[in-house]
């Protein structure tokens, strides 16, 4: 697979056409807040997205609630654990 990451222009730009703030990008991108996303998104030298990262965050946005919860339960057969904050 060969992979161009988007700019921090794109990045930006889907923020904005997804109304969400920082935090809330943090969130989708399972970043740890605000803080993180901008490391993607600005400075003088901003992180590259990896293409895990971008297709966990668009899969969240594309796919539907139970093909999500497919996914995380073959994750969790794989040996994983994991929990989204409305799971209990």
């Amino acid at each position: 697979m060969k992979y161009t990451p988007p700019s921090p222009s794109d990045l930006a730009r889907l923020k904005a056409n997804l109304g969400m703030t920082g935090k809330e990008m943090a969130g989708l991108f399972g970043l740890a807040g605000d803080q993180q996303w901008r490391k993607y998104t600005g400075g003088q030298d901003p992180r590259p997205m990896s293409a895990q990262m971008l297709f966990f965050a668009i899969s969240r946005l594309e796919l539907d609630e139970a093909s999500i919860r497919r996914v995380l339960d073959r994750m969790r057969q794989s040996g994983a654990q994991i929990t989204f904050d409305d799971e209990s």
